[in-house]
């Protein structure tokens, strides 16, 4: 085995350091609910050290303290001893636990629901493996992307479509598992605009690691301006090639899968690709979102997700570049 180097190491620590920056964090709230899980979380690290510190000098006290040369071992423990025992070891402990208990259950109520009205309803679908995101009252759906409002709560409806998902935006809230047949209650509110990424927190079959969501958190006039934009119809190409692209995506077999509005493509199978080139991400984070990486995914899907109810699509380079030059008009 080669042997690491010092220099090796701590390159290593740099990119382990590095991608921990990046990724999501429970204790980097962005919204009230997940504050309130990070108060919670401080404030039980906070009492732990503390019992920690407290059980250390005890133990190390009774190991290193003077043992009295005439003690004998029959004579009765004196009473001081037995109030330490039982406050030290059964008193205390307790009402730590009762306000442990009470912190915990005035978290669980405010992550129950909201202070106010949420602003709109969102259901979110879970499939294997890519979420599905419909907005009900303004009858569009997208994939693995959420839009909300900055500094209004949404109630979210979530169920799943196969097995047991979870649903989990760390920055945001809790989790919150998604039942087939049974639809479970959410909310989300970000304070701060921005995206925070989202992940399935339950093993839900070979590809759970990359079923991953956005939830983009805009100003009040933009996220009014994303949703006229994701209510309209997809646009005529006017480009030649795209027009092309269109003919041969409405006589592949991509339609019977997937819906663009305002063509002949109605499947529900898979994601709606109305808007396709406004998302961030491909096959619900596994891949960016550009044209290298959609045609690869359009040829071989399994390559980029093994195990995908996506089918790969046999085009000669020219149909392939075209279908693109199609999909790439899809804002």
């Amino acid at each position: 085995m080669q042997q690491v180097t010092p220099r090796l190491a701590g390159l290593l620590s740099l990119c382990y350091l590095t991608s921990c920056a990046a990724a999501p964090s429970v204790i980097a709230p962005r919204g009230p609910a997940a504050e309130s899980i990070a108060n919670l979380w401080w404030t039980l690290l906070a009492v732990g050290m503390a019992v920690y510190v407290a059980v250390m000098a005890f133990l190390f006290y009774a190991l290193f303290r003077r043992r009295r040369a005439d003690l004998d071992l029959r004579t009765p423990v004196p009473r001081s001893r037995v109030q330490v025992v039982v406050w030290a070891g059964i008193i205390v402990p307790a009402l730590i636990l009762l306000g442990v208990h009470g912190l915990t259950l005035g978290v669980l109520r405010i992550l129950a629901e909201p202070e106010t009205p949420p602003a709109l309803t969102i259901q979110v679908i879970g499939h294997q493996w890519w979420w599905e995101v419909r907005y009900p009252e303004y009858n569009f759906e997208t994939a693995n992307e959420i839009h909300i409002p900055v500094g209004q709560p949404v109630a979210i409806e979530l169920v799943s479509d196969d097995v047991i998902h979870s649903f989990w935006a760390p920055e945001l809230h809790g989790k919150l598992d998604l039942n087939p047949g049974l639809t479970n209650h959410f909310w989300l509110q970000a304070d701060v605009p921005g995206a925070y990424w989202g992940e399935c927190a339950e093993f839900c079959g070979v590809q759970h690691a990359k079923m991953q969501f956005v939830v983009v958190a805009e100003p009040v006039d933009e996220f009014a301006a994303w949703v006229e934009q994701q209510r309209r119809p997809a646009q005529v190409p006017a480009d030649p090639q795209a027009q092309r692209g269109l003919e041969i995506f409405l006589g592949s077999e991509c339609i019977y899968c997937h819906t663009v509005a305002g063509t002949g493509a109605t499947g529900n199978l898979g994601p709606d690709l109305t808007h396709l080139a406004s998302r961030r991400t491909l096959a619900a984070g596994a891949v960016a979102n550009n044209r290298g990486n959609l045609g690869g995914w359009i040829t071989d899907p399994q390559h980029i997700k093994p195990g995908s109810l996506m089918p790969p699509t046999d085009l000669t380079g020219a149909d392939l570049q075209a279908l693109l030059a199609y999909l790439a008009t899809l804002e």
